[in-house]
């Protein structure tokens, strides 16, 4: 006899399984988000790269077209699939507010290049302005931090919780339109 009881599940324990039990839901987010994000990566690098090379649009509007793509298609990939749990509010709010975080996204992305670039390149040029450290502070730095402030701010204002919106009719509803 182990001393388990027929029919009642277990749930793993130590460390690993309370780590489990309290941020499981948030790692299920994650990866789904992350999955969104690197379809969206792919969709944004290749339209780019065949409107630029293939239909010799400009740089700067093929960049843009594919960025507006890539980003409502990561937008719907979230909406529909990373908090398809969550309660949807106005979709152009929705929408609206997910390209602003985007926004800042890419504002955080482009604050580290400019401080490796520089801000560390004016005190060393031979090691912070180049190809190498502009790509690190770029994609790895940057992209790192705007895609975790991005994580935070579409699960805090975006898709939000249900209990986060205060439930119409209410006074507060009522005193927020006076």
């Amino acid at each position: 006899m182990t001393g388990e009881q027929p029919g009642v599940p277990q749930t793993p324990q130590g460390l690993i399984g309370s780590l489990l039990g309290r941020f499981g839901h948030l790692i299920h987010e994650l990866s789904k988000f992350a999955t969104v994000g690197g379809f969206a990566f792919l969709v944004d690098l290749a339209l780019f790269n065949y409107l630029a090379s293939v239909q010799h649009t400009p740089s700067v509007v093929a960049k843009t077209i594919s960025t507006v793509v890539a980003a409502t298609l990561a937008f719907l990939g979230n909406r529909f699939w990373t908090w398809r749990h969550r309660p949807r509010s106005n979709p152009a709010r929705e929408y609206a507010l997910f390209f602003f975080f985007n926004g800042v996204g890419l504002g955080i992305a482009v604050g580290c290049l400019a401080a490796s670039r520089y801000g560390l390149g004016a005190i060393w040029p031979h090691v912070f302005q180049t190809a190498l450290a502009d790509n690190v502070a770029s994609f790895a730095v940057g992209t790192g931090l705007g895609t975790l402030f991005r994580f935070w701010s579409y699960r805090r204002f975006v898709f939000v919780e249900p209990g986060t919106l205060p439930p119409r009719g209410t006074s507060h509803d009522r005193e927020s339109r006076a």
